[in-house]
C-alpha cells in the first residue's frame, strides 16, 4: 500500500484541491507556506512523495514562482522537504521523524498550544455535518468510487501508513459534502488533531474498532440514511476525543 514518486491525475487533484486554493492579495507567501504545510501535517504526499510541479503549484495558488520558491526554500531549510534535479526531479516530501519517547510531555507541550476542546467540537461539528449532507444529497458513481477506494486504501494498511489513510478517508467524505469552505476548514482542524494524535501510540483494539465504523459510515451514507451516517460519524468522533482525553489525564 505504499505510494512513492509523483502523483498524477485527478486522484492527486482530488486529494490536494480542499488545501490548495487561491490566497489572497497582500499576504501570498504566508497563505501558500500556511496551505502547503497543511499538505505535509494531514499527508496529503506521503513521505518520499512528490509535490506537484512548480508551475501547477504556482497556478493553484495564484502565486508567483518566485514566491513559491521562497516558500519551498523555507521547507527545505525546516527539513520537510528536499529538492532534486534532473528529469525525475522536483521537489519530494521527507519521512517526518518518529515521534521522540516521553510522548506525553510532547502532546502536553502542543496542546498548550489549541484550545483541544474547541478543535474537537469544531472537528465533530464539520465531520458529522459532511456525512449528513453525503447521504442526504446522494454521490455520484464516480464520488462513490473514490469513497469506497478511500475506504479500500484503509484497510489491512501498515501502522505506518494508517493515519495518513485514515486522513485521507474522512477528508474525502468532507470534500464530497460539496461545500469547499467545509472542505478547507476541516483539512485545517484535522491538521491540528493529527499533531495531537502523533504524540500517542496506535493502539491496535482502537484501529479495529475504528475501521468498523468506517465501513459502517460509508453503508449508511451510500444508503442514503443521513441521520445514520451522522450517528456513526459522531460516535467516531467522540471515540477519538475520549482516547486524546484519556492520554492527556
Amino acid at each position: 500500500m505504499s505510494e512513492s514518486g509523483s502523483e498524477h491525475g485527478s486522484a492527486a487533484e482530488d486529494r490536494l484541491a480542499p488545501v490548495l486554493r487561491p490566497v489572497r492579495a497582500g499576504n501570498g507567501f504566508e497563505e501558500a507556506l500556511e496551505q502547503i504545510l497543511q499538505v505535509l501535517r494531514l499527508g496529503l504526499v506521503p513521505d518520499g512523495g512528490r509535490l506537484p510541479a512548480e508551475r501547477e503549484l504556482a497556478d493553484r495558488l495564484r502565486i508567483s514562482r518566485v514566491t513559491l520558491r521562497e516558500v519551498l526554500k523555507v521547507l527545505q531549510d525546516q527539513g520537510l522537504v528536499e529538492s532534486r534535479r534532473g528529469r525525475y526531479g522536483g521537489t519530494f516530501v521527507r519521512a517526518r521523524p518518529e515521534p521522540a519517547q516521553g510522548g506525553e510531555d510532547e502532546l502536553r507541550r502542543r496542546v498548550a498550544a489549541v484550545d483541544v476542546e474547541d478543535t474537537l467540537r469544531f472537528r465533530e461539528v464539520l465531520e458529522v455535518g459532511a456525512a449528513g449532507l453525503c447521504a442526504a444529497h446522494g454521490l455520484g458513481e464516480g464520488q462513490v468510487r473514490r469513497l469506497r477506494a478511500a475506504l479500500d486504501a484503509t484497510r489491512d494498511a501498515p501502522l505506518a501508513d494508517y493515519r495518513r489513510l485514515d486522513t485521507m478517508l474522512h477528508l474525502t467524505l468532507a470534500e464530497l459534502a460539496g461545500s469547499p469552505s467545509l472542505a478547507a476548514q476541516y483539512a485545517a482542524v484535522r491538521a491540528t488533531v493529527n499533531d495531537l494524535l502523533d504524540c500517542i501510540p496506535l493502539l491496535v483494539k482502537n484501529l479495529e474498532h475504528s475501521q468498523a465504523q468506517h465501513g459502517a459510515l460509508v453503508e449508511a451514507v451510500l444508503d442514503g440514511d443521513a441521520d445514520g451516517a451522522r450517528e456513526v460519524m459522531r460516535e467516531h468522533c467522540e471515540g477519538t476525543a475520549a482516547l486524546l482525553r484519556g492520554f492527556l489525564v
